[in-house]
């Protein structure tokens, strides 16, 4: 079984025009998309479409909502010239619980039959319903999975939509890390990280994840509008979400490596 969970820290630190950071406990799911059914169907706690503790919902994700999240995920990766017929494709991602679930963003790690990271699918949601993929081809391979990508979509309202990311993903045996920065006129401006350790996917593990870390989804958007609040008193500049938002959820985006290949999708306040 190659499904497991991943237990950690995600880290934000803002850099301008004052600094502002935070940390907080986070676990996932890493689903092997090719082996979902029966990973699911081993665990009490966990249901595919249907009510339980933890749901697994396929519409959740992609656009349109998928029906099949893994024929989805590889009809997308056909579209961009891409045979994945053969790859091994993990989700890292949130699961309903008790009915509710908030992703800011969910990772899709593409990996060729000799176990090589080719692409890297990131699904961005906001707090406004939205959702966007960004498929990304490496601009360095190796042990660091790097690529960069233009924003086009409106995840936060104290940050404007001038900008740039840089993407690394460095999965080893033991760990998941992956780290999202944004530049602005080639300035830091955000830093942003995920630090995972692995765990075993048991009903014995995530009863553990239950009482250890409980409703890490609810918590999840508390603590978007607790430091979105903060970010305000602090005197943060507030930008609408307006135009250029509409605007770029309704396209694509160039499709070349270490560039973006975009469509609507949802994300937070940050």
């Amino acid at each position: 079984m190659k499904s497991h969970l991943l237990e950690g820290k995600v880290r934000h630190r803002r850099l301008r025009p004052f600094v502002y950071a935070l940390e907080h406990d986070v676990w996932y799911f890493a689903l092997d998309l090719a082996e979902l059914e029966q990973a699911i169907g081993r665990l009490r706690l966990v249901s595919r479409n249907r009510r339980n503790v933890l749901t697994f919902r396929d519409a959740d994700h992609l656009l349109p909502p998928a029906a099949d999240i893994d024929a989805s995920v590889r009809a997308h990766l056909r579209e961009q010239g891409l045979d994945a017929t053969r790859w091994q494709i993990t989700m890292v991602t949130n699961l309903r619980i008790f009915g509710y679930v908030f992703n800011p963003a969910s990772f899709f790690l593409c990996r060729d039959p000799a176990g090589e990271l080719q692409v890297v699918i990131i699904e961005v949601h906001n707090t406004h319903h939205e959702r966007r993929m960004y498929t990304l081809q490496p601009e360095r391979r190796g042990e660091e999975h790097r690529a960069s990508m233009e924003k086009d979509f409106y995840v936060s309202p104290f940050i404007d939509m001038a900008g740039k990311y840089t993407v690394r993903v460095w999965d080893r045996p033991g760990s998941l890390r992956i780290a999202l920065n944004e530049d602005q006129e080639g300035m830091p401006l955000l830093t942003t990280s995920l630090v995972l350790r692995r765990r075993p996917l048991t009903d014995r593990s995530l009863a553990r994840m239950l009482i250890r870390h409980p409703f890490v989804t609810h918590k999840t958007i508390g603590m978007i509008h607790w430091h979105a609040l903060r970010l305000w008193r602090r005197g943060a500049k507030f930008h609408h979400h307006g135009g250029a938002a509409r605007g770029s959820a309704a396209g694509h985006g160039p499709n070349a490596a270490g560039q973006i290949e975009a469509r609507p999708h949802s994300a937070p306040v940050r």
